[in-house]
């Protein structure tokens, strides 16, 4: 099969934009807002919906052990070069995180299918389970990818207590078989994500596609600073253990230090929870539990940053007569995308005469997770204004299309390298 044979390839617009908003409609509730959280009736609504396009199509499709769907296009027996995202999605989401990569690659799929021509390699479409973060992130993906443990299964629930066994087999899935999820590394040639940006960049440089040459790894981190409470209006200031006192500052010198010597333009610091005991105002703060996260595109600059601000607190709380506790949360490491996805989306960008962008991922993704597997890359469309996880959630139609016949153009290409 000669390069001109499929060039001309281009996904059916009209049909990926109704498969969108069909999808859109799933799990919306009746104030106008969307929740599929995996597992959930909503979730198991989508994925049947799902499984109903790709029977429509004529694609072979089947769940996963971890209950991911499948949908697969070609030879038996050949590695595939696989695409795909989430339909899961965070409470009061958008429409397009995740869902997008998913039925862009099930419009991949169906152009495959109806040239009905024979290709060196197969294709796959999935929709990973529980990218969102239910249960812990990335659930589907790692069980693909063979980063699964039974006993973090076992142990795993969601924030309300639900526990994901009891979930998994309410959905009609056994959780001891999990593991049977994982893939060989040469049954994926390569895999390749489509994803809304959930950032600024392209929509502000005006530019349709982004190239991600890395996705970035967190470390999380709860600091609880540790003081004495006592009445406000009776404590001379030079008397006190205030845990507020030391918390503040730490945040603020903390955010200069990592900034400086993080990753330039590419590091990322935020205490998101802040949590203050006894709460009154005419109580000085005897305990104060800051929840950090770092992204970093290095892990080894990650790790750094992460013992200078244990390093940072100890010295703060010294300084205030406080005590300082550290309680460590299981880390995402940094992952570089493969050169040979990346140049695939280069070129079929060149070609298609689009602009493309090379950038770093600052959210994790599915394909993070892939590329402990195999070659793994993503193609990135606007958001406009930079919104996602949110119903303000974006991206004009004409970079929905553009991006998907990005995605078409790459897999075609991988299929014949």
């Amino acid at each position: 099969m000669r390069l001109k044979d499929w060039q001309n390839f281009s996904v059916n617009a009209d049909r990926l934009r109704s498969d969108i908003e069909t999808l859109s409609e799933i799990g919306r509730s009746n104030d106008g807002t969307l929740y599929r959280p995996a597992f959930s009736p909503q979730y198991e609504e989508a994925r049947i919906w799902l499984a109903s396009r790709l029977d429509a199509a004529g694609i072979q499709n089947r769940n996963d052990a971890a209950g991911n769907l499948i949908g697969r296009v070609g030879q038996d027996g050949v590695p595939c070069i696989m695409s795909g995202s989430h339909i899961d999605t965070v409470p009061k989401g958008g429409a397009l995180d995740g869902a997008y990569g998913v039925l862009a690659a099930l419009e991949v799929a169906r152009v495959i299918k109806e040239a009905e021509i024979e290709y060196p390699k197969a294709f796959e479409c999935v929709a990973f389970v529980d990218e969102e973060g239910r249960y812990f992130d990335g659930l589907g993906s790692k069980a693909i990818s063979g980063d699964l443990s039974l006993d973090e299964v076992n142990t795993a629930c969601d924030a309300a207590g639900n526990l994901l066994t009891t979930d998994m087999l309410a959905a009609g899935f056994d959780p001891n078989r999990i593991l049977e999820a994982a893939r060989a590394a040469d049954e994926i040639s390569a895999f390749v994500e489509l994803h809304i940006e959930q950032g600024a960049v392209l929509d502000s440089l005006q530019t349709p596609l982004g190239n991600v040459e890395s996705i970035v790894g967190t470390s999380n981190l709860w600091i609880t600073f540790n003081g004495e409470s006592n009445h406000s209006g009776t404590t001379p200031m030079e008397l006190r253990r205030d845990a507020f006192t030391g918390a503040a500052e730490f945040t603020t010198r903390a955010r200069e230090h990592i900034l400086k010597q993080g990753t330039s333009g590419r590091v990322r610091i935020t205490y998101g929870i802040v949590e203050l005991e006894p709460q009154s105002h005419n109580i000085i703060p005897e305990r104060v539990r800051l929840f950090q996260e770092i992204r970093e595109v290095s892990d080894e600059i990650k790790m750094q940053l992460v013992e200078d601000s244990k390093h940072l607190a100890c010295e703060i709380a010294d300084k205030h007569r406080l005590s300082v506790d550290f309680e460590h949360i299981p880390e995402t490491k940094a992952m570089a995308m493969s050169k040979r996805v990346r140049s695939a989306i280069a070129d079929s960008a060149g070609k298609l005469k689009l602009e493309l962008h090379n950038m770093p991922s600052g959210a994790v993704h599915d394909a993070q997770n892939l590329a402990r597997l195999t070659d793994s890359g993503m193609i990135f469309v606007p958001s406009k204004g930079g919104l996602s996880h949110c119903p303000e959630e974006y991206t004009d139609w004409r970079h929905l299309e553009q991006g998907a016949n990005v995605l078409l153009h790459t897999v075609m290409r991988l299929i014949h390298d």
